[in-house]
């Protein structure tokens, strides 16, 4: 198999296989990530990727489903991409579901129509790495979107009808923006009803943007409580009736789930005990732990 640089997966998507597409990230400028930093953007060569499904095809013919890498393989035009897929049901005749994570911006290119036939051809499920719905909190982070950006492209994924997750980074804003992060980023997600809505927390790592400007006072992160708290304002604004996962570093404690809105009062609760009575100090030394995203 030809991967040429971080290899990261959607841990809720099947383990394997994993068919590398892209090299590395189109953006590549978000300030909390250095994932694909040193990774120059490109297509893998047609040859690699059909080398490749040979390979899966030998090892499991009868593959229903697979997930394309790198970053955000979805970048690629409707006409580079339906090739790729017409190649995949080709090798691999049982594929049901062809997974991938992706920009919003990666749908702009795309109309309605092609996202349809893209469906058709098994891309039925994607994820989106939103990360705020706010506006100034978009552009602080410098994701090269705004909130009216999020909500045209995935008005556009629903009329298609292909699925969508959504990401929440908890703490992004620091604590200049945090309220203003959660609740726009809860109305947000609720205009666009992704079936589900994934919240993680924010890790400084070496190395990005974010950490520098932290060290330098630009940046102010919140403790391990404020983040809970930011969490649960999110929470309370949520509207839509998704599965709700988190990647918080709440010890013990497990929020995910399908059927947010009816388990909605129970994750506020469990959220306010831990803000209460939850030992900070032991969250954030699993944080000090994470080496990646």
């Amino acid at each position: 198999m030809h991967f040429t640089d971080t290899v990261y997966r959607n841990p809720y998507w099947p383990a394997f296989p994993l068919l590398q597409i892209t090299q590395g990230c189109t953006h590549n400028r978000c300030k909390f990530c250095t994932m694909y930093r040193n990774v120059s953007f490109g297509m893998q060569p047609e040859e690699w990727i059909e080398e490749d499904l040979q390979e899966l095809a030998a090892i499991d013919p009868h593959a229903e489903t697979i997930q394309l890498l790198s970053a955000n393989p979805l970048c690629l035009s409707y006409d580079r991409l339906v090739p790729v897929l017409e190649m995949i049901n080709s090798y691999l005749p049982d594929m049901k579901y062809i997974y991938a994570a992706t920009r919003v911006t990666d749908i702009q290119n795309k109309s309605v129509d092609q996202l349809k036939k893209l469906k058709a051809l098994g891309m039925k499920e994607i994820s989106l790495g939103v990360e705020s719905g706010d506006d100034l909190t978009l552009d602080r982070i410098n994701k090269g979107y705004h909130a009216e950006d999020i909500l045209e492209q995935c008005g556009k994924l629903n009329e298609a009808g292909v699925r969508f997750w959504m990401t929440f980074l908890n703490g992004v804003a620091g604590k200049e923006r945090s309220e203003e992060h959660a609740i726009h980023s809860a109305e947000i997600f609720s205009q666009c009803h992704p079936m589900v809505v994934g919240t993680g927390g924010l890790t400084l790592f070496p190395g990005t943007p974010l950490l520098e400007e932290a060290e330098r006072g630009e940046f102010i992160p919140l403790s391990e409580r404020e983040m809970l708290t930011e969490l649960k304002l999110f929470a309370e604004h949520l509207e839509c009736d998704c599965t709700f996962i988190t990647h918080h570093t709440i010890s013990g404690i497990d929020l995910s789930g399908p059927d947010f809105l009816k388990r909605k009062d129970r994750i506020i609760s469990v959220l306010e005990h831990e803000i209460g009575h939850g030992n900070m100090d032991l969250l954030a030394a699993v944080r000090r732990h994470k080496k990646t995203l």
